[in-house]
């Protein structure tokens, strides 16, 4: 029913202008979704929409338009900054080194930026191993923590 339910809002946003929670929520019940607006809260914030203003001067609701390396930068930065000790990659594996108990942090945010080159991954006290779907993603990511670092 979650998936449903948010592809219908993903629909709803990109088909309307949408400036409220209140006026998504009804959307949704004319489409048969019954839900509470702190359920739509959540899904708006998990499917990543934002608000927008229009030429009108007004707002509304549209899916963001970041790319992958500027979200894994917003996101990424403040842990990769504080605790990478270092990081490197061989074939489509790469590994992270962090201060002590701070692996599982860094491989933690890795795993909520969904992104479709990360395969998994694995995270210990001070080391995580991500494993990436090839070479090209692997040196690539380490290019953009090797940017974060600088």
């Amino acid at each position: 029913m979650k998936t449903q339910r948010q592809a219908k809002i993903l629909e709803i946003v990109t088909t309307r202008d949408v400036e409220t929670q209140e006026q998504l929520l009804e959307e949704l019940q004319d489409a048969g979704f019954y839900s509470t607006q702190a359920t739509i809260s959540r899904d708006i914030k998990e499917l990543r929409i934002v608000k927008e203003l229009t030429s009108f001067g007004t707002y509304r609701y549209t899916t963001s338009s970041k790319e992958v390396s500027g979200t894994f930068s917003t996101r990424l930065n403040t842990i990769f900054r504080e605790c990478v000790t270092g990081f490197d990659y061989a074939q489509n594996i790469v590994v992270i080194h962090t201060l002590p108990g701070l692996a599982s942090a860094a491989g933690s945010a890795v795993d909520a930026m969904n992104m479709s080159f990360v395969l998994g991954t694995l995270a210990g006290d001070d080391t995580v191993m991500i494993v990436m779907r090839d070479t090209n993603s692997a040196a690539a990511f380490c290019s953009e923590i090797k940017n974060l670092l600088n």
